[in-house]
């Protein structure tokens, strides 16, 4: 909370930095002051305007850059501010001016959850003025949040890994399912084979042996009626 605070205060009062100690001509002055009462107003792309105008009459105009990054900032425009502040950063000027660069910077890059650069903008701000207590505390603030993102692309590479791993012994274990399949497929076709298979001495065996059983069967019915025969004869008698 006191974070989010402190980045609104630094901004809402950052236009006011470089009031003095510049160079301007009058339009470009006019309409950075255009530009602050804007931004005031909280009329920020109204403001962004002014200031992008008042660059265009002094392309130099360090007031100016540094405002409209402020701008950029509070229109949620992250990337552009980080973009103006590092350009800023480049420009000789005071450690104290250069400071509250950085530290914008730093904040510029935590909004767009990019922790280690973040973090080497408040140390940068930091070697310009160590007494920057609200500096330090959003350094420790982007060291932690770094520790926990590392921390989760960790668990997600872990289970992204798992999933990964999950899905090959799946894909292994269809393979040896399918080729347990197979294998009881062959079995059962070399056995339909084996049957069919029969050597011709087997099959010969196999009619004798049926010609066997058919022709004891004929000699017992025959031996059958016979008696029969001779029976009812006797009893004719």
């Amino acid at each position: 909370m006191n974070l989010i605070k402190y980045i609104l205060i630094l901004f809402a009062t950052g236009y006011w930095l470089l009031a003095t100690g510049y160079a301007q001509t009058i339009d470009e002055q006019k309409l950075v002051r255009d530009g602050n009462k804007k931004y005031k107003e909280k009329k920020f792309a109204e403001a962004e305007k002014n200031y992008l105008n008042a660059l265009g009459k002094q392309s130099s105009s360090y007031r100016g850059a540094f405002n409209l990054g402020d701008s950029y900032y509070k229109q949620g425009k992250y990337k552009e501010a980080s973009e103006q502040f590092e350009s800023l950063a480049a420009r000789k000027s005071s450690d104290d001016t250069l400071s509250k660069v950085y530290h914008n910077l730093g904040n510029s890059y935590l909004k767009q959850k990019e922790f280690e650069k973040a973090i080497n903008a408040y140390k940068n701000a930091l070697k310009k003025n160590d007494a920057d207590d609200e500096t330090r505390y959003n350094l420790a603030y982007s060291q932690r949040m770094l520790k926990q993102q590392q921390e989760q692309k960790k668990q997600q590479k872990k289970d992204q890994d798992k999933k990964e791993q999950d899905k090959k012994d799946d894909k292994n274990q269809d393979k040896k399912d399918d080729k347990n399949k197979d294998k009881k497929k062959d079995d059962k076709k070399d056995q339909q084979q084996q049957s069919q298979n029969i050597s011709k001495e087997d099959a010969q065996r196999l009619l004798e042996a049926m010609n066997n059983d058919e022709k004891k069967l004929r000699d017992k019915m025959n031996e059958k009626k016979v008696r029969v025969a001779k029976t009812q004869i006797e009893k004719d008698w």
